[in-house]
């Protein structure tokens, strides 16, 4: 039996789009309460009944977060230019040597406003 689990985290953070266009306000400084789904999928274990220990996924987060809450993420190397679908591919790059199974990525800036992302570089 194959499964996908979802976990949900959160931070804030500040961030410039400076390839914007003059005039356009996402070049301005501005934040965001940012919200970040990680699904993993794989094979439910028989023997515990889970895919996966959400404990892990968590564990593999908190250094992640740590460094962007609360940051201003232009800062951040990787993220000089921190749109949405860069931070969904930071986030990545970082947890998929450590999450077997990791299958999406979504980032939401806003309520209304969010990126998935697969792992296709």
């Amino acid at each position: 039996m194959r499964a996908r689990l979802s976990k949900i985290f959160h931070f804030e953070a500040a961030h410039t789009l400076p390839t914007l266009p003059e005039g356009h306000r996402c070049r301005q400084m501005h934040g965001h309460s940012f919200k970040v789904v990680i699904h993993v999928e794989g094979e439910v274990n028989e023997a515990v009944g889970w895919v996966y220990d959400h404990k892990d996924i968590t564990q593999a987060m908190e250094p992640l977060l740590d460094q962007l809450d609360h940051a201003y993420l232009n800062d951040i190397e990787g993220l000089e230019s921190p749109t949405i679908e860069r931070i969904a591919a930071w986030f990545w790059r970082k947890l998929d040597p450590s999450l077997p199974g990791l299958a999406e990525i979504c980032v939401h800036e806003t309520p209304n406003s969010s990126c998935s992302f697969y792992g296709e570089f």
